[in-house]
């Protein structure tokens, strides 16, 4: 756990908990590391916080960031674990199957890019393409100042 009272600023202590776990082999190359949102949340930090220790992982060299995808133990060069499929088609998707069920409704707003980067923990760009992604879609439109609303069945893509 952080130390919050020491003389160790908070960003370093969680870079050395993930450079730890990837010399332990926790976290092999290619493979995914938990996102700035999930640090975040798991350590009970702030955004600033968590990019600072990725910035520094980066630095070093252990980490890279590919945008819309992840961040990955490595180096770009190296193959990386395939997702099936990409944490901004997962957003979409599981967006896509609420309206469908009736939880999101014709002309009532969608989850807010803040709420989506909560309920993913995801980055903002991340949630961000999300919504661009239903927008060019058709499943949603946006209204400027007020945020995404979902488009009226009639304008749904087909299947």
């Amino acid at each position: 756990m952080l130390d919050h009272d020491g003389d160790t600023h908070l960003y370093v202590q969680i870079a050395e908990i993930i450079r730890q776990q990837i010399l332990d082999g926790d976290l092999t190359p290619g493979h995914a590391v938990p996102s700035e949102a999930a640090i975040q949340s798991r350590f009970g930090v702030a955004r600033t916080t968590a990019r600072r220790a990725f910035h520094m992982l980066r630095e070093e060299g252990l980490i890279y960031t590919v945008q819309g995808e992840g961040t990955f133990v490595g180096q770009p060069e190296m193959p990386r674990e395939e997702r099936k499929i990409s944490l901004y088609r997962k957003i979409a998707n599981d967006l896509v199957d609420r309206v469908r069920r009736g939880d999101l409704q014709p002309r009532r707003p969608i989850p807010s890019e803040t709420a989506l980067v909560q309920e993913y923990k995801v980055a903002r760009e991340t949630a961000r393409k999300a919504i661009t992604f239903l927008r060019e879609q058709g499943w949603v439109y946006t209204v400027p100042q007020r945020g995404s609303y979902v488009s009226p069945e009639e304008q749904w893509p087909g299947d």
